[in-house]
C-alpha cells in the first residue's frame, strides 16, 4: 500500500521560512513527477511547484523565487523549502505524487504564516 508522509508544516511569521518533506513508501512502481499543492480555506487546490525524474521544475508564479523544490530519489522524498513566506501563503498544502498513470495525495500539512 503507498503511503505518502509529509512533515514540517506549523506556524511562521512573515518573512520566515519553513521546510516540507513528504517520504513516500510501499511503493512498486517507479516514481515519476512529484510536487505540492496548497488549499487555502474557501478556495481550490493549487498548484505550488513541481519536479520531474530528471529535476526539472516548475512554480507557480505566486512563489517563483521564494520557494524551491527538490528530491531525493534514493529516499524517494520531495522537499519544498519556503522562503520569504507571506500571510497568503497560509494553507494546508498536499504532496503529490505521480506513478505511471496513477496518482497519490498525502494527508495534508498545515502552514500559517502570521502577519
Amino acid at each position: 500500500q503507498v503511503q505518502l508522509v509529509e512533515s514540517g508544516g506549523g506556524l511562521v511569521q512573515a518573512g520566515g521560512s519553513l521546510r516540507l518533506s513528504c517520504t513516500v513508501s510501499g511503493n512498486r512502481l517507479p516514481i515519476g513527477v512529484m510536487g505540492w499543492y496548497r488549499q487555502a480555506p474557501g478556495k481550490q487546490r493549487d498548484l505550488v511547484a513541481t519536479i520531474t525524474i530528471d529535476t526539472r521544475t516548475t512554480y507557480a508564479d505566486s512563489v517563483k523565487g521564494r520557494f524551491n523544490i527538490s528530491r531525493n530519489k534514493a529516499r524517494n522524498t520531495v522537499y519544498l523549502q519556503m522562503n520569504s513566506l507571506k500571510s497568503e501563503d497560509t494553507a494546508v498544502y498536499y504532496c503529490n505524487v505521480r506513478m505511471r498513470d496513477v496518482e497519490f495525495w498525502g494527508q495534508g500539512t498545515q502552514v500559517t504564516v502570521s502577519s
